[in-house]
């Protein structure tokens, strides 16, 4: 798909940090766009950003949570609907929020919902789109997996629900090229795999998990696994704690290697060139790198993720 003017795309996840940005570069390339989001205040501010800006391309905005069938098909009606069509050309899976970290100490509820944001998101708008999309001439899927999807850490740290979800998305997009060769040739896919991008997903997934206010016990459980990871917070109060989180939840965003605007543009231009699969960031291409070159190694002590990182 070397243009994307007069195409119609679906972005999950359209109001903050990448799919926001996909919003905004999709329609300054003149196509038209439907995006969904579960928090009403980021979609609009997607929308008032964009439509003002590109008047003449048809944007809409849809309140979907991706990780409710009922929801997405709600969401596919509309789409249809309010743009007047029976097909559609691209489908970029982006939706996704983090939590679940522990098999053991996180929350069955907590582990579910990020599991089901992040890979039933994927298959649920699949289903619903994917038919019109092989209904139309030119077609591509973009599923967002994760650097997780091919190495399950966060540097030593759990990152279970998550990394599972995003494992599948990468499984199932790799699955649908000869999918996609032998019943829909015209339609291709790529799967993304983001480093650490500028965006809101850490805020967000506070939002949506009712996750940001915790009690105590809980700031205690966190106290605790930092001092296993080496960290210095024997003496810190929990308050102290909680700050400390409030920092990291605010820097994962503004000291980010790449904006989300950048990883965007990385995004579209692989799917111009018809990239069965995109990293995003250099980070992810190192990770990418290590972990193929030494599997073994890849959740040892000694494999020291921010070492490398810092040498790169």
């Amino acid at each position: 798909m070397e243009s994307f003017r007069g195409k119609i795309a679906v972005v999950t996840g359209g109001g903050t940090g990448m799919g926001r940005e996909l919003v905004h570069q999709l329609a300054k390339d003149g196509c038209h766009v439907a995006m969904c989001d579960v928090i009403q205040e980021n979609l609009e501010e997607s929308f008032a950003l964009t439509s003002k800006e590109f008047p003449d391309v048809r944007i809409t905005t849809h309140i979907c949570d991706v990780s409710i069938e009922e929801d997405v098909i709600r969401f596919k009606n509309e789409v249809l609907e309010q743009h007047e069509t029976e097909t559609i050309n691209l489908l970029f899976n982006n939706a996704g929020i983090g939590g679940g970290a522990s098999f053991i100490e996180s929350s069955r509820e907590e582990w579910e919902k990020c599991f089901a944001v992040c890979w039933y998101g994927v298959y649920y708008c699949s289903r619903e789109f994917v038919p019109h999309i092989v209904a139309s001439e030119e077609g591509h899927v973009i599923n967002t997996s994760s650097v997780n999807g091919f190495w399950a850490s966060l540097g030593g740290t759990p990152h279970t629900a998550y990394s599972a979800a995003k494992f599948a998305v990468k499984g199932f997009s790799e699955s649908l090229i000869d999918d996609f060769k032998m019943n829909a040739p015209h339609v291709g896919v790529s799967v993304v795999m983001p480093g650490h991008i500028g965006t809101s997903i850490a805020i967000n997934t506070g939002k949506i998990l009712n996750s940001g206010i915790r009690s105590d016990e809980e700031i205690e459980k966190i106290k605790q696994n930092m001092i296993k990871l080496g960290a210095p917070v024997h003496n810190q109060s929990l308050d102290q704690i909680r700050e400390v989180l409030r920092e990291r939840t605010e820097s994962f965003k503004e000291n980010a290697p790449m904006t989300a605007g950048e990883a965007a543009t990385v995004i579209l231009d692989g799917v111009k060139n018809n990239q069965w699969r995109i990293l995003v960031g250099e980070d992810a291409k190192a990770i990418d790198k290590w972990v193929r070159e030494a599997p073994e190694e890849a959740y040892n002590i000694t494999f020291d993720l921010q070492d490398r990182l810092d040498n790169l």
